[in-house]
């Protein structure tokens, strides 16, 4: 399905507030109307690190001219992306995220689920994952998609499990003021690759990781010690022309 920017920002009926009367954050009105407040406040500071990261990692492959980002939401990366000079669409399984994406975003967006991507073998150059891919029920079967449907890499940015703020949220979630986290699963570096190598098995390709999301007052703001509240990776395809 795939939307077209009508300006309206209307994909279903205003008055519902969640859809399919499903509990996950980003199927309720009261958070995707209000997302984009997050990043423009406290989290300003992480998210320009973690661009920085994501940048970072994918432009040590040359090829990527063209990229999907899954699980696009408002279309926050996605613009980002776009902005640095790479072509980039957008996907998302929550119509409510992408009744705010189709106003902040000119280019195309598609609802889809990311475990039944509604698209071609390496339709894109590269698909991208920011802090979503901690939400999918059989994220080897995802990965396997998303190495199907990208010709040369996968890039990769999440919440670090090594961070103490992981503690905090699920004390917060134990309390119910957290919503955002209660479905979520946190992954280190570590954990993430072993998945990888499970779903790539057979295939030639590397991994590269840098992690972010540290204290102000630390010395340094991103590194390669598996610490941090946020890090990025990026699977390069090596077997492809």
């Amino acid at each position: 399905m795939e939307l077209q920017n009508t300006g309206k920002g209307v994909l279903i009926p205003e008055q519902f507030k969640s859809w399919q009367n499903r509990p996950e954050w980003f199927f309720n009105r009261e958070h995707t109307d209000t997302y984009e407040l997050w990043y423009e406040g406290r989290y300003k500071r992480a998210e320009i690190w973690q661009k920085k990261v994501m940048e970072q990692l994918v432009a040590e492959d040359g090829r990527i001219n063209k990229l999907l980002e899954f699980g696009c939401g408002t279309g926050r990366f996605t613009r980002w992306w776009h902005n640095i000079g790479i072509e980039a669409y957008g996907a998302d399984i929550s119509p409510l995220m992408l009744s705010q994406a189709i106003r902040l975003f000119p280019g195309d967006l598609v609802m889809a689920d990311s475990h039944h991507m509604p698209f071609r073998d390496h339709t894109f150059d590269a698909l991208a994952f920011i802090t979503t891919f901690e939400y999918y029920k059989d994220p080897v079967k995802v990965i396997c998609e998303a190495a199907r449907v990208a010709k040369y890499g996968i890039a990769m940015g999440m919440m670090n499990r090594n961070s103490p703020k992981v503690l905090r949220r699920r004390v917060q979630q134990m309390f119910g003021k957290n919503p955002f986290y209660v479905t979520a699963t946190f992954y280190t570096p570590a954990k993430l690759q072993k998945i990888i190598h499970e779903a790539l098995e057979g295939r030639k390709y590397i991994i590269r990781w840098s992690a972010t999301g540290l204290p102000k007052w630390f010395p340094v703001q991103q590194w390669n010690v598996p610490y941090g509240d946020f890090f990025g990776l990026y699977v390069q395809f090596l077997d492809v022309e």
